[in-house]
Formats: structure tokens, C-alpha cells, sequence
């Protein structure tokens, strides 16, 4: 896609992929780091930056601790949006839509391949929670070495995924003199076709 023009697309998962690819072959760190928007009970928006686990047609997958602030907030407002920046291509990518969870198998799944210190620290880590000191945390991660010393670390059950199901999904390319190149896809419900749109930059 970089010797062509992006806005002839005429869906947006594909045009997705081809971006995230070429990112991984350009961006040195994280090139899967995306910002999550969320908002909290009074309506306050709240973002923070993490990891896509799983892109295809039926959205985009992270997972969390679901007692954290974004899992809290998307248990009581399903709704999130999505903003990928990649600095050495000049591109973003802007996706809005409802949020389902993923479902256990997937959540197993992913969890399996993580670190095993990083799934003990799933355990160790009341996400989000106030924390007395660093050394208490460190005290909650050796107690979970211990208990699972010699056996899988599984699940926890409260850490599981999210899905964010699309109905926009904007596209934006950097442009000399700040005349950017944007398209915009839309669909009103999840079963609808996408319609695409050429944006002033």
C-alpha cells in the first residue's frame, strides 16, 4: 500500500492488516500499541496505552484485569474507541464501536502464550487498586510463585478479553502542509455495509 493510494480501498479490514504489517516492518518498538478510550460513570473519558492481541473482521482484542478502571468502565459502558499511531509512516488509524467480551477459549488461549512471570503477575496485581508499597506487590508475586511452583499458571478468572466491534474505522495519512489524506468508514449497525467517505484534512 505504500506505492498506492490508500483511499481506493474499499473495505477497511484488509487495508488494516496491510498497515499493521508494514508498521512491524518500520516502527521499533511496539508497533501493535494502541490507545484505548473509555468513560467512567459521570461520563469523564479516560484513555491509556496498550497492546492488541487479536484484528479480523469481528474487531479488536485486548486483554485486561476486569477490576481495573477500563474493565470496570467497559462492563458498565460497553463502548470504546481506538487510536494507532505510527510515527515512521506518518499514519494513524481511528476505530469506534461497541465492545463484547472475548470468549473463555480465547482468553485461555492467549493467556497460555504470555511469560510465565507475566501470568503470575496477573495473579499479583489488583489492577487499577491503590497499592500500600512496591514491596507488598513484590510479597503478592512471590506468595503466587510459590502456589503455583511445579504446575501451569492458569487463568484468572477475572482476567479476560474485550472485543471492540467496529462501526467506524477512519484511516490517516500524513500530507505535506498539513494537507492530510483521511477516508472514513462507516456502518450503522454491525450487520450493515461499509460505506466510505473522503475526509477533509
Amino acid at each position: 500500500m505504500k506505492d498506492q493510494d490508500f483511499t481506493l480501498a474499499d473495505e477497511p479490514f484488509a487495508l488494516f492488516r496491510t498497515w499493521l504489517a508494514e508498521a512491524e516492518e518500520t516502527e521499533p518498538c511496539d508497533p501493535e500499541a494502541m490507545a484505548v478510550a473509555t468513560a467512567d460513570s459521570d461520563g469523564l473519558p479516560n484513555v491509556r496505552m496498550i497492546l492488541l492481541k487479536g484484528a479480523d473482521e469481528r474487531g479488536f482484542v485486548f486483554y485486561t484485569n476486569c477490576g481495573s478502571a477500563k474493565g470496570s468502565e467497559l462492563t458498565a459502558n460497553p463502548q470504546a474507541a481506538l487510536l494507532f499511531y505510527w510515527k515512521s509512516l506518518g499514519r494513524q488509524i481511528r476505530v469506534r464501536g461497541p465492545v463484547e467480551p472475548a470468549t473463555e477459549a480465547e482468553a485461555d488461549a492467549y493467556f497460555a502464550t504470555r511469560r510465565r512471570e507475566s501470568r503470575i503477575g496477573a495473579w499479583a496485581s489488583e489492577q487499577s487498586r491503590p497499592l500500600e508499597s512496591r514491596a507488598a506487590l513484590e510479597e503478592a508475586v512471590d506468595r503466587y510463585t510459590v502456589e503455583f511452583y511445579g504446575r501451569d499458571v492458569t487463568r484468572p478468572d477475572y482476567w479476560r478479553g474485550f472485543r471492540v466491534r467496529p462501526v467506524e474505522i477512519e484511516f490517516w495519512q500524513n500530507g505535506e502542509f498539513r494537507l492530510h489524506d483521511r477516508i472514513v468508514f462507516r456502518r450503522r449497525t454491525l450487520d450493515d455495509v461499509w460505506t466510505k467517505t473522503r475526509l477533509n484534512p
